[in-house]
């Protein structure tokens, strides 16, 4: 048998060039906390977040290399400031859930539960990250894992120092979305239009049912940040999510709205809008009246069934990749008696790890927290914390190695953490059921705790392995890595909650002013994750839950598994979304397919499609991060309830599609103007 070919890193082994440095260790964090906090507004309004792996590394260069930095300082600046997207994952996932549930309904900005959620978050991370540098060795070096997304980011890197950053697309298109946020709050244009089209009342043939409702009819919201999510999603998902819109929107509500409506006070209603709002005509009165009917249908009736859907979807999930779970887990457990037993003596720099008994030490002190939080802030009694606390680091410990096993083969965009979770909260409520915990004794706390630390570890542990193993490539040192990803995660940990609770009290602030019930899983804050997790817990520990409605979904989602729909998790994902959202997310959906359609039809070879992508995902994740990062910034005004100018009072909606053209031919045009010439070698990053 041949000798494998040795592999040899982009930076050697000798070299003493520069890394861990405070102006990389700075450019990290700051990009650590920005990232999160962009990932936190976009996941809590639709469902989702992207990889920060890219913007982290093509901001972290342009910036290192006005202050003439090395690649290993781009690499550790990269790896620090995409840790946090992980760290917002978790947080989005699950803390909103507190709120949703009822336990931090009336208080969710206490400064008790400022420390109890920013421990569970840090908790986590620290978890996460121990449980990689025992897994690190043997996953970064396995041939069958390719870890597409680190390939790409060690490429970026590498194209860096020889070419362009193109930090010119992302900067630009953050600053585009930011411009068009702030156009919006200014009432320059509608962020959407809605309105209701009547079913006269009619007795179905043949029977004595008589019905009477409606449809409600939504534009695309004009956002950038969700066509950018549909761009890079690309037009088969963005199209599954749209049609969850379309089921919820377009047959329930209405079938529902139905049957009900001849019952419903509708005039009672009407009236009670004309009285709060004394300039309302009668038609514009019934309508609202109509419009609110509907949104509640949505809101307490298709959303459960959504979220039996979602929960048939985590588990087909899972289920068809039981394979390489299995196999995570086989390897994880091989990974740890090889690091316990101490067989080797690490010698070269690009393989030494943080030592084994700081590993055990980090290990147990999150076991401890674990338990303090039970058993202190949530109440529950000493063997139900006990329970917990040894719950967590068996499950977290298993995930973790999943999490890293499943971005080494797709990537972490399409790590499936929410279903990891919902596994980890089912088995936590059934845990607490059988030694007898119920609401009133801290148990739907405690679950929501454990999956919380569970989810960040999870997630964590998956980026960690993704950067790790870009670092592998370039030459970057584990433990230098590892340790200033200790340092983001406590950092993220610590600012998260109060980025959540922004959202959610400029959320509040804003819905008492347009008439709507603001905070985590209103309309505009969905939080759809979160409010999965509150049902579940409640409905398993507490006994609350709306089986028939959850088990409707069951099946529903069961009919999408048999008819062998790509993703039946992101149908019910966008069923719990308002139509404006999904809507625009398909639209950026589709967006990407135009410009797939004319890289076919002019004949783009594999190079030219690769930096068209490259910009493509670019712009969009510079129309993301812009909008989001308005959207926080604005937060604290609309909590202190100051107006922004209204350019106009009724804003015309032809401007909103004017805006909304824009950003679509941005789209389109720029990445393909990037094509280059056929003959010019294909680079993750060439411009």
């Amino acid at each position: 048998m041949s000798e494998a070919k040795k592999f040899v890193p982009f930076v050697s082994n000798e070299s003493t060039m520069a890394e861990f440095t405070l102006r990389a260790l700075l450019i990290g964090l700051v990009m650590s906390v920005i990232l999160g906090a962009a990932n936190a507004y976009l996941g809590l309004r639709a469902g989702m977040t992207i990889a920060a792996t890219y913007p982290a590394a093509v901001i972290g260069m342009a910036l290192l290399k006005v202050l003439k930095g090395s690649i290993l300082e781009e690499n550790f600046a990269r790896t620090v400031g995409s840790i946090g997207e992980s760290v917002a994952a978790g947080a989005i996932f699950t803390l909103p859930a507190f709120f949703i549930s009822g336990l931090w309904k009336d208080d969710f900005s206490s400064s008790g539960h400022y420390i109890t959620a920013s421990l569970i978050l840090i908790v986590g991370g620290i978890l996460g990250i121990m449980f990689v540098a025992l897994l690190r060795r043997v996953m970064v070096e396995d041939a069958e894992l390719p870890f597409p997304e680190s390939v790409a980011a060690a490429e970026i890197h590498k194209t860096g120092r020889t070419g362009g950053t193109g930090s010119v697309y992302l900067f630009s298109a953050m600053a585009a979305g930011a411009f068009i946020k702030l156009l919006a709050e200014f009432k320059f244009f509608a962020e959407s239009w809605r309105d209701f089209l009547y079913f006269s009342k009619q007795t179905i043939t043949a029977t004595k049912f008589s019905g009477q409702g409606g449809l409600l009819l939504s534009s695309p919201e004009i956002s950038p940040a969700y066509m950018g999510v549909g761009y890079i999603i690309g037009p088969k998902l963005g199209a599954l999510n749209f049609s969850g819109g379309l089921i919820a929107w377009g047959l329930l509500v209405p079938i529902i709205l139905y049957f009900l409506g001849p019952n419903l006070d509708i005039s009672g209603m009407a009236n009670g809008f004309m009285q709060s709002n004394p300039g309302l005509s009668m038609q514009d009165a019934y309508n609202k009246a109509w419009i609110s009917t509907a949104v509640s249908i949505w809101k307490y009736i298709v959303k459960p069934i959504a979220i039996g859907g979602m929960l048939m979807g985590a588990g087909f999930t899972l289920f068809k990749m039981r394979k390489s779970l299995i196999a995570g887990i086989g390897r994880s457990v091989g990974d740890v008696k090889k690091a316990a037993s101490g067989s080797a003596v690490v010698t070269d720099r690009t393989d030494k790890d943080i030592k084994f008994s700081w590993i055990m030490i980090g290990i147990a002190g999150a076991a401890i927290a674990t338990f303090c939080i039970t058993k202190f802030m949530f109440h529950t009694d000493f063997v139900p914390a006990l329970a917990a606390a040894t719950a967590l680091i068996v499950l977290a410990f298993f995930f973790a190695a999943i999490s890293g096993y499943l971005v080494g083969i797709m990537g972490s965009s399409n790590n499936p953490i929410s279903g990891l979770t919902l596994t980890t909260l089912v088995v936590t409520a059934l845990i607490m059921v059988l030694l007898g915990v119920d609401k009133l004794h801290g148990g739907v706390a405690a679950v929501l705790g454990v999956a919380a630390i569970v989810c960040v570890a999870a997630a964590v542990a998956g980026e960690m392995l993704q950067d790790l193993k870009a670092g592998h490539i370039l030459g970057g040192t584990p433990w230098k890595m590892q340790v200033g990803d200790l340092i983001g995660v406590v950092l993220s940990g610590a600012v998260m909650f109060l980025v959540l609770n922004f959202l959610n009290q400029a959320d509040i602030a804003e819905g008492i002013q347009k008439g709507y019930v603001g905070g985590f899983g209103s309309e505009k804050l969905s939080a759809p994750q979160a409010g999965l997790m509150s049902m579940l817990s409640i409905g398993i520990v507490d006994g609350q839950m709306a089986w028939p409605l959850i088990i409707v979904g069951m099946l529903m989602g069961l009919g999408f598994i048999l008819m062998q729909v790509r993703s039946p998790m992101l149908v019910s994902v966008g069923m719990y979304l308002p139509l404006g959202t999904t809507f625009a997310i398909f639209l950026g959906g589709l967006v990407k397919g135009v410009v797939d359609m004319i890289c076919a039809k002019r004949g783009y070879n594999e190079s030219q499609r690769a930096r068209i992508e490259n910009i493509g995902v670019l712009l969009a994740a510079g129309f993301i991060a812009g909008e989001a990062l308005t959207g926080l910034g604005i937060a604290p005004f609309k909590i202190a309830e100051i107006k922004f100018l209204e350019i106009f009072a009724n804003p015309p909606f032809a401007i909103s599609l004017v805006i909304l053209t824009i950003i679509a031919l941005v789209m389109i045009f720029i990445p393909l103007k990037k094509a280059g010439s056929p003959d010019e070698p294909a680079t993750p990053m060439n411009m």
